[in-house]
Order: structure tokens, then C-alpha cells, then sequence
């Protein structure tokens, strides 16, 4: 037992140590455009692992996770907004605030808290459904927030958005928030309390009738997500410098929704891998596209590609399983020999 943990932990810390030092190789050779997509890599991971908590372990489909985002993205752009671009986008606003300058740091955390503050009444509302239901339902919450964005003039400066933001989103914050996310995703779920949302998303009455608060399980799960839900849009808003409504569209949750599907909605490691090839493949088709002079070809590729996928490997590329490295290295047991049958 002490050896399989030992194993365990220098497995997982050679893991960071080599992360690290791929980062470190890639921030000091890449370019710009390389480096916005490896950072969006690590955002995309974020998202697409905390939405896993509410649509693959606890079965509650949301298509809400954008506005969480854009909770945390405007707090985190508002808290963070250099004095002079404040001075000019936010007068209307009180003193006080316009000589405070939060930390990017702080901001992104305060991001994730007040998209969990917002998830609570949420989700004590709308997890009162399930199936089609929950999901218009948080689509209506999608909505709600952008119709916020567009028409709350004095602070978030309606449809021109607030721009001038400071590029603190960088390699290490991008895969320093998704390092956390998966450590935080993962070990909630090999835990008694992701049994219990794995028997919630199994059969919910079943996991009642065995003493499982199923409300509850569903609840917590859906403030997680929209914690680090929070944290990705702050982290996006400070990569893009500036943020607008549509910057968190309907169109930017199916996108991790799709993510989530191809990775498998029922693995962590499936929402690395599917944030990966989604992040990569546009990129490449539209790099082909260019190239060739096909515009347009990328998304049709990308939808036929979809349509087989759900047709012919529909539960992911992982499914609900996971990649352990703690096991890669450990010896198979040996095969029992078998016994010949008792002569009659």
C-alpha cells in the first residue's frame, strides 16, 4: 500500500516537473499565435473539466455555463481595469472604485466566487429540473446575464463592452488554473461524494432510497462548476483585453459542450483531450482553408466529423474511463493458472 502510493506521488510530481518545464521551453521558443492558442488550451480545459461536474458525473445537462463565464469575466475586467482606461469607460462610477485596482490574482478568484454566489439561488431554482427541462432553463439563465451586459450602461458599458484591459492571461495562469481544476474535479469524484453523483446520475431514485441527498449532490456540484466556470471567463477576458456581450455566446458553451462529448462526459482525462482536439483541429482546417482558398470548408468538416462521431462513438473517445500514469509503470498481476475441471 505504501509503495503504490509512493509510486503514486512520484508519478504525479515527475507529471508537473515535465509540464513545467514543456511550458517553460514553449514560452521562451513560441510566438504570439502560438502561445494565445496553447493559452487558450489550458482555458478550454477549465471550462470543458468543470462542466463535466454538472453534464457528465451528476447528469444534469446545462447550457448555462457561458454565463457563469461572464460573471467572472466582467468582475475580474471591472476589478482589474487600469485607473486611466477606468477614468475614460467608467466614470458614472463611485469614487472609491475608480482608484481601486485589484490584483489579477484576486480578481480571478473573486470572479469564480461571485459566479458560485450566483449559481446558489440558480440552482436552487432550476435543479428542480432535469433532462430538456434544466437545459432551456439554463439557457434562460444565458440569456438573462447577456440582456444584463447589453443594457447595464454605467458598469459594463452595454454592447462596446470593456476594452483596455491588461494581458495578464499567460501559459502559467492558463495551465496553473487548469492543473488546479483537474486536481480539484478529480479528487471530488473519487471520493464518497462523486459516488454519490455518479449514483445520482445513474438512477436517482435508486441513490434516494440508499440514503444519498440527491438535491444536495446536485447543488454542490453545479456551484463547483460555476466556480471555475467564473475563473475561465476571467482568465479568457484578460486574454482577449476586452470583452463584449457576445464575447460569452451561446455559441462559446456548445463549443465546450462538443468538447465535452468527444472526450467522453463521464472522464476527467476525456475533458483534457477533447479541449485539446478542439482547441487544435479549427486552427489546422483553418489554416487549410486559407491555404487552399476553400473559405468556409473548416465548419462543414468540423460538423460532418461531429455527426460520425455521435453516430458511431457516441459515449467519447474515453467514455467513463480514466488514464491512470500511477499504473503505467506497475507491474500486471500474473495470470492464475487454471485449474482442470473435477473429473466426474
Amino acid at each position: 500500500m505504501k509503495s503504490t502510493i509512493a509510486r503514486k506521488t512520484v508519478v504525479l510530481l515527475g507529471g508537473l516537473v515535465l509540464l513545467v518545464v514543456l511550458l517553460g521551453v514553449a514560452d521562451a521558443t513560441l510566438n504570439n499565435y502560438y502561445l494565445r492558442i496553447l493559452q487558450l488550451i489550458g482555458i478550454y480545459i477549465v471550462l470543458t473539466a468543470s462542466l463535466n461536474l454538472t453534464n457528465g458525473f451528476t447528469g444534469d445537462f446545462s447550457l448555462g455555463h457561458a454565463a457563469f463565464m461572464a460573471i467572472g469575466g466582467y468582475t475580474s475586467a471591472l476589478l482589474t481595469m487600469p485607473l486611466a482606461a477606468r477614468a475614460l469607460q467608467l466614470a458614472e462610477l463611485p469614487v472609491w472604485f475608480q482608484e481601486f485596482v485589484s490584483p489579477f490574482p484576486l480578481a480571478t478568484v473573486l470572479g469564480g466566487i461571485l459566479a458560485a454566489l450566483v449559481a446558489l439561488p440558480v440552482g436552487l431554482v432550476v435543479l428542480r429540473l432535469r433532462g430538456h427541462y434544466l437545459a432551456v432553463a439554463t439557457l434562460g439563465l444565458l440569456i438573462i446575464v447577456k440582456s444584463i451586459a447589453s443594457n447595464w450602461e454605467p458598469v459594463t458599458r452595454g454592447a462596446r463592452g470593456l476594452s483596455g484591459l491588461n494581458a495578464e492571461t499567460n501559459l502559467w495562469w492558463a495551465f496553473g488554473w487548469a492543473v488546479i481544476t483537474i486536481f480539484v474535479v478529480w479528487r471530488m469524484v473519487h471520493s464518497p461524494f462523486g459516488r454519490s453523483m455518479i449514483a445520482v446520475r445513474d438512477d436517482s431514485v435508486a441513490a434516494a432510497s440508499r440514503g444519498v441527498h440527491v438535491f444536495r449532490i446536485r447543488l454542490v456540484a453545479f456551484i463547483m462548476s460555476a466556480f471555475f466556470g467564473g475563473v475561465g471567463g476571467a482568465l479568457l477576458a484578460h486574454q482577449l483585453t476586452a470583452i463584449t456581450p457576445p464575447t460569452y455566446s451561446f455559441d462559446l458553451t456548445f463549443l465546450i459542450v462538443i468538447m465535452l462529448v468527444i472526450g467522453g462526459s463521464g472522464s476527467v482525462t476525456g475533458s483534457v483531450i477533447g479541449a485539446i482536439i478542439m482547441t487544435i483541429l479549427p486552427v489546422i482546417l483553418r489554416d487549410l482553408e486559407r491555404r487552399f482558398e476553400l473559405p468556409g470548408v473548416s465548419q462543414i468538416i468540423i460538423a460532418a466529423a461531429l455527426i460520425a462521431f455521435m453516430i458511431f462513438r457516441r459515449q467519447g473517445l474515453m467514455g467513463n474511463r480514466e488514464l491512470h500514469p500511477s499504473t503505467w509503470f506497475m507491474k500486471k498481476p500474473a495470470t492464475p493458472a487454471s485449474v482442470d475441471a473435477p473429473q466426474q
